[in-house]
């Protein structure tokens, strides 16, 4: 992992993030239009293996969202499942160019898509959002796409978004899928003080990008070649949301008591303090006292 970090990000944060339609899009007109290729295309898709899931998880607007994906030259080759929860399954696909991506499939039928909701509400971006299932996974979805790029764009290690399609995200893959790279819990640091300078400066950037995570501990890095990446950004709310400072704080806690068992000398309120310190601008002009480097936050965690 690369050791300069960014001071400022481009775009703006908050309010000023863009519109996210959840409406029937181009996947739900192929899935009712059911044209011969599509179908052709949804029986293969079905008699795969790693597509055969229970409880009808997959609708065939979710087989469409993957042609789509598929047509549009995201998608080329789908392997295995990576990894599967009540919200979503993350299965490993190919590139067109050869790369492998992973996929993260939402099932509408999400059981906790009420705690989805919790995240949503209060989230500018989502105002008025319908209360049915549908609406709330395909916007959830699509934050943890938004999130992503924004993620990206202030200088967080997170995995690069590639596209997005109703109820699908096409994203990096991080390790393999044979061989998934590890988060901080299950591994043994050689350096937990450089590992936590990492963690708290990428949480000083998210901040200093509108964003809190709201879910982070040593279960949401992973580590994978020497970097440090975040992940599972989906439940990520602006600045703005009105829990977003509880939110903060209770990811300071994780991260600092956790860090403190490692023998790292810090606190939830020295965290806190250090993250806030930059100044979450909504024109996403992220300034703060001071240089990363001087953090020596070198990027390698563990």
């Amino acid at each position: 992992m690369s050791g300069d970090f960014v001071e400022e990000t481009e775009g703006a944060a908050g309010d000023e993030w863009e519109d996210l339609d959840v409406s029937d899009d181009e996947s739900d007109r192929i899935a009712r239009r059911q044209d011969r290729e599509f179908e052709s295309f949804l029986k293969r898709l079905k008699d795969a293996d790693q597509f055969k899931v229970q409880d009808g998880a997959f609708d065939d607007a979710t087989f469409a969202a993957l042609y789509k994906l598929v047509q549009d030259g995201h998608l080329a080759a789908f392997g295995g499942p990576i990894s599967t929860g009540k919200e979503a399954n993350v299965y490993e696909a190919a590139a067109p160019e050869g790369d492998d991506v992973a996929v993260k499939v939402y099932r509408i039928n999400a059981s906790n898509f009420q705690h989805m909701r919790e995240y949503l509400e209060g989230d500018p971006r989502f105002e008025g959002i319908r209360g049915d299932k549908k609406a709330v996974v395909l916007a959830w979805t699509r934050k943890e796409f938004a999130n992503l790029k924004r993620a990206s764009a202030a200088g967080v290690r997170v995995p690069e978004p590639v596209a997005v399609q109703r109820n699908v995200l096409v994203m990096e893959l991080i390790g393999e899928a044979t061989n998934p790279a590890p988060t901080l819990h299950d591994v043994t640091m050689e350096n937990p003080e450089t590992a936590y300078d990492v963690v708290r400066e990428y949480m000083r950037r998210l901040y200093g990008a509108g964003l809190v995570h709201g879910d982070l501990s040593e279960y949401n890095v992973v580590v994978h070649d020497g970097e440090l990446t975040v992940i599972d950004v989906g439940q990520a709310v602006t600045v703005h949301h009105g829990n977003a400072d509880e939110f903060l704080r209770r990811d300071c806690e994780n991260v600092a008591a956790f860090f403190s068992r490692q023998g790292v000398e810090t606190d939830a309120d020295a965290l806190y303090e250090h993250v806030t310190a930059v100044e979450a601008d909504p024109t996403g002009e992220a300034s703060a006292p001071g240089d990363a480097s001087d953090s020596g936050a070198s990027g390698d965690g563990a």
